[in-house]
C-alpha cells in the first residue's frame, strides 16, 4: 500500500463519521436531547468485573443461643446496601484547587583564544599566515541564556448526589458501585457518573457515602447539547490539529 493511499483512508474515515454524525444532528435540529434508556450497567460494552488482592476468607463462627446475628450491625435488619442489586446514594463533593508557580533561568558564557607567539620564528612570517597576528589566531565568544516562567490556577468545584447501584461484591465484603444521573435543562443534558469500590462500614444509617471514601473513583461530569456543541472546535480542526507537524 503506497503512502498517498495510507493517509487518505484516516482522511476518508474521518470524513465519513462525520456525515454520519451530521446527518443525525440534522435530523434532530429543533428538538431536545434525548435521555440514555436505563441500562444494566455489567451488561454494557466494555464492562469488566473488578479484581483487587483479596484476603484469606476467615471461617465464619456462630454463637448458639445469641441474638446477635453474625454480619448484622444491628438487632434489627440493616437497610443499608449490601449486596448485588442494592441502592446506595453517593455525595459528590469534590473540591479541587490548585496554584503552582514555576520559573527556571540558565545562562552561560564562553570565551576561547588561541595564538603562537614563538614559532621557531615562523611567527614573523605573517604571509603564511594570511596576515593574521601569530598571538590571536582564534578567538572565540559564545553566550547563551534562556528564561522560563509557567504558571498553573485552577479551583474546581462539584457537589451534588447520585444514587448508585452495587453490581459485585468481592470476596473481602467490599462493594462495587456504579451509578449514572442525567438532567435535561432546555437544550443542554448534563451527565454524571460515579463508580468504585467502598467498604459497607463506610456507609452511613441513611444509606449514604462520602465521594471522599470511594477507592478506584471515577467521577465524571459533563454534558451534551448545543452549549457543548459550540464549546468544542469543529471536527476539521480538531483532525487537522492531529495530523499537522508545525
Amino acid at each position: 500500500m503506497t503512502r498517498p493511499v495510507r493517509l487518505a483512508l484516516p482522511l476518508v474515515a474521518a470524513l465519513g463519521l462525520s456525515a454520519c454524525n451530521t446527518v443525525d444532528r440534522l435530523s434532530n435540529v429543533g428538538a431536545q436531547p434525548t435521555l440514555s434508556a436505563i441500562e444494566d450497567p455489567t451488561a454494557q460494552a466494555g464492562y469488566k468485573p473488578v479484581r483487587l488482592p483479596m484476603p484469606e476468607l476467615q471461617p465464619v463462627s456462630y454463637a448458639p443461643n445469641s441474638l446477635w446475628r453474625t454480619g448484622s450491625r444491628a438487632f434489627f435488619k440493616d437497610q443499608r446496601a449490601a449486596k448485588v442489586g442494592d441502592l446506595v446514594t453517593v455525595k459528590v463533593n469534590v473540591t479541587d484547587k490548585a496554584n503552582l508557580n514555576n520559573e527556571t533561568k540558565r545562562s552561560r558564557a564562553n570565551s576561547e583564544s588561541f595564538g603562537i607567539p614563538n614559532a621557531f620564528g615562523l611567527e614573523t612570517k605573517t604571509k603564511m599566515l594570511g596576515g593574521a597576528t601569530p598571538d590571536k589566531l582564534l578567538n572565540t565568544d559564545s553566550t547563551m541564556s534562556n528564561d522560563g516562567a509557567g504558571s498553573i490556577q485552577r479551583a474546581e468545584t462539584v457537589t451534588t448526589n447520585v444514587a448508585a447501584i452495587v453490581t459485585q461484591v468481592l470476596p473481602n465484603g467490599n462493594l462495587v458501585v456504579e451509578g449514572k444521573q442525567e438532567i435535561r435543562i432546555n437544550f443542554e443534558v448534563r451527565e454524571l457518573v460515579v463508580a468504585g469500590v467502598i467498604r459497607p462500614e463506610d456507609i452511613e444509617s441513611d444509606n449514604t457515602i462520602d465521594s471522599a471514601k470511594i477507592a478506584q473513583a471515577r467521577i465524571a461530569y459533563g454534558g451534551r447539547g448545543q452549549i457543548t456543541d459550540v464549546q468544542q472546535p469543529r471536527y476539521g480542526q480538531q483532525f487537522l490539529d492531529i495530523l499537522l507537524p508545525f
